[in-house]
């Protein structure tokens, strides 16, 4: 089942590098993690680079620097109580996919970061991917239990990818 996925291109290196396909699968593996139909729900993805993260860094969280991914989640979804769980996506309108979110994601940090730690490419922008899309869905890690739930649920998406641990 194709996803609905909104995805804009502005650094051409993640056009060859394939991207959207990537996108994808992610979307595709989160969502039927969470239970949640891929065709029910739409995603819009940025490739850009490191100026350009840097810039809605700076924006939106005060930043000045670039980073790996950024994610802005349509509604508030996060659970109140630490370790809970976060609230799911309402039904919205009948035909209307449920709006989650945007994603950026930064092409010269994502390269750096899979080369220093000795990763494949794909499979960290995919890991970064899965990790922007559960923020979308209320997933947090600025609390503990937030984030063990977080780190639990993005080892057993990439896991069924058939993709290592990143946190090992």
């Amino acid at each position: 089942m194709e996803p609905l996925v909104d995805i804009l291109i502005e650094d051409p290196r993640w056009e060859a590098f394939g991207l959207e396909g990537l996108a994808e699968r992610a979307v595709v593996a989160v969502l039927s993690d969470q239970t949640l139909s891929p065709r029910a729900c739409e995603v819009s993805i940025l490739g850009c680079d490191d100026a350009r993260i840097a810039v809605l860094n700076q924006d939106f969280r005060g930043k000045p620097v670039a980073t790996n991914v950024l994610s802005w989640p349509a509604e508030e979804r996060s659970a109140e109580a630490d370790g809970g769980a976060p609230l799911r996506p309402g039904p919205g309108i009948p035909g209307v996919p449920e709006e989650l979110g945007d994603i950026a994601i930064a092409w010269e940090t994502c390269a750096r970061e899979a080369d220093d730690h000795g990763k494949p490419m794909p499979d960290h922008v995919t890991h970064l991917l899965v990790h922007g899309l559960l923020h979308l869905l209320g997933y947090d890690h600025m609390r503990d239990k937030d984030a063990a739930l977080m780190e639990d649920a993005e080892t057993r998406i990439l896991a069924r990818m058939g993709i290592a641990n990143p946190y090992e």
